[in-house]
């Protein structure tokens, strides 16, 4: 995979692209704490196997090295028990990465750690300084950004970022408060095509939706495993879980190359491959 030149630039304009370069940080704290979601309420009493946690994340590392992306690991604090979705700290539009202003208390000054990388790195970044606004929420596809209206992210933080991208449109997407993050149940994997776990939406939200993209269902089953949640790495290559076999299934046939990589300790805590990486270079 060719690599660009300047370092210190950020570059991201879609989901789907060459991920080139990422951010990860390894689950060496991961617990959880308190119950967010449908999923952690269902592992709290067994909780985390770090152990068990660490090396598949050190697995996926190596495939993502394997295919060709630069990683970038952040250093984990024993303070932030969910900081292995580095997602949710921030999010690359363009050649900027906006720093997310977390929606919750037990998150916040993971934004920070992200900052002082960004400042090492000399890459040019803004922050949202509305409450709140996290990137699990934020999905990219050219000039069209969807951003989920949740728990985390507010219609406040939304219009901040539509006045810092005027040029781009801004598209509020509204679903079930029972789910944390619009990348729970929705995923652009070409310029054609989506993920979708229809329930959580409304009719109209879904018509919105397929006048843009061909939309692939995902089962109640695998979006409790976490369906929508896979990573592109170009290519037309995916990360999946194993465990998600009929959306496996239906990215094979409608041509993608899927990477099967087991990370099932770390989705215990409600996030997947695209929630534990923050791309900031994509060709």
């Amino acid at each position: 995979m060719e690599r660009k030149e300047n370092h210190n630039q950020a570059g991201c304009q879609n989901e789907f692209g060459a991920l080139e370069r990422v951010l990860v940080c390894p689950p060496a704290f991961m617990k959880i704490e308190e119950a967010i979601n449908e999923t952690q309420k269902h592992f709290l009493k067994d909780n985390i196997d770090r152990e068990k946690a660490m090396e598949q994340h050190r697995n996926f590392i190596q495939m993502l090295h394997e295919h060709g992306a630069d990683v970038v690991q952040l250093p984990p604090l024993a303070m932030y028990p969910e900081q292995v979705f580095t997602r949710d700290i921030g999010f690359t539009i363009g050649d900027t990465v906006y720093i997310s202003t977390m929606g919750t208390d037990m998150r916040s000054g993971e934004d920070d750690i992200l900052k002082e990388w960004l400042q090492e790195s000399e890459l040019k970044h803004k922050k949202i300084s509305t409450p709140s606004i996290e990137g699990g929420d934020v999905i990219t596809d050219g000039k069209k950004i969807w951003v989920g209206i949740s728990s985390r992210t507010t219609e406040e933080a939304v219009e901040e970022l539509r006045e810092l991208l005027p040029e781009h449109e801004m598209i509020s997407v509204p679903f079930d408060s029972q789910y944390l993050h619009l990348d729970c149940l929705f995923n652009i994997i070409s310029p054609q095509e989506a993920l979708i776990y229809k329930p959580a939406f409304s009719q109209e939200m879904i018509e919105k939706f397929e006048a843009h993209y061909d939309l692939t269902d995902v089962t109640d089953e695998e979006q409790f495993t976490m369906g929508p949640n896979v990573l592109s790495i170009g290519q037309d290559k995916i990360f999946s879980l194993p465990v998600n076999q009929d959306i496996n299934k239906k990215l094979r046939r409608a041509g993608y190359d899927v990477i099967e990589c087991d990370i099932s300790e770390i989705i215990k805590s409600g996030g997947s491959f695209r929630c534990c990486t923050l791309p900031i270079n994509r060709n």
